[in-house]
């Protein structure tokens, strides 16, 4: 199984990074394979609802030249795909909202003359965030956003994993956290295999 990690965070050695790893860990060693890409490394210009895509009912078709049909590529040819992200202001961050406002539309088939489907209809989908503040307090808002969208796409919604950052005068990573990422992970892979 292919698990293709969408990665938010403009910082490589970063909380939302550190805490994934462990869970990418789980995932490999249960004999999955993993890939990770850094949004913030990739051009993705924000969507321009021109709807052209729409008009192209097989495959993503954007046309703007960017990094997007590319990750939309890997995104079809994953088992599973994982959005990795801190939160800033109650949201996702800005590389990842431009995404999935251009994902939205490139793999909705939905909006043209002739209604089609959904590219990337049953994907499952999970959520892996971080943010500084108690989850009811910061993640709800993109965790209830995120289960509107999967719902609209057809994707299949697997849930969210939230890690919460006390303070810049503590240390993050602890060992409940890594035993939490790597518990979510086997519940992940679990309701994966149990979906097949």
């Amino acid at each position: 199984m292919q698990v293709c990690v969408l990665m938010g965070s403009p910082k490589r050695e970063g909380h939302t990074m550190g805490v994934l790893r462990p869970f990418l860990e789980e995932v490999q060693q249960a004999g999955h394979e993993t890939e990770v890409f850094w949004l913030y490394e990739k051009k993705i210009l924000p969507c321009l609802a021109c709807r052209v895509c729409q008009d192209v009912p097989d495959r993503f078709g954007c046309v703007q030249q960017d990094d997007m049909a590319d990750l939309a590529e890997h995104i079809l040819a994953a088992d599973c795909m994982v959005l990795a992200t801190p939160i800033y202001a109650w949201f996702c961050t800005a590389p990842m909202k431009a995404m999935l406002d251009r994902l939205v539309y490139g793999m909705n088939k939905y909006y043209g003359k002739k209604r089609g489907n959904a590219l990337w209809r049953d994907k499952p989908c999970a959520l892996f965030l971080t943010g500084g503040y108690p989850e009811e307090k910061s993640a709800v808002l993109f965790e209830r956003g995120m289960e509107a969208y999967c719902r609209h796409s057809k994707l299949s919604y697997q849930g969210h994993f939230f890690a919460r950052d006390e303070g810049y005068h503590t240390e993050f990573m602890t060992e409940e956290k890594e035993q939490q990422a790597r518990a979510f992970a086997r519940t992940l892979l679990t309701r994966l295999s149990q979906e097949k």
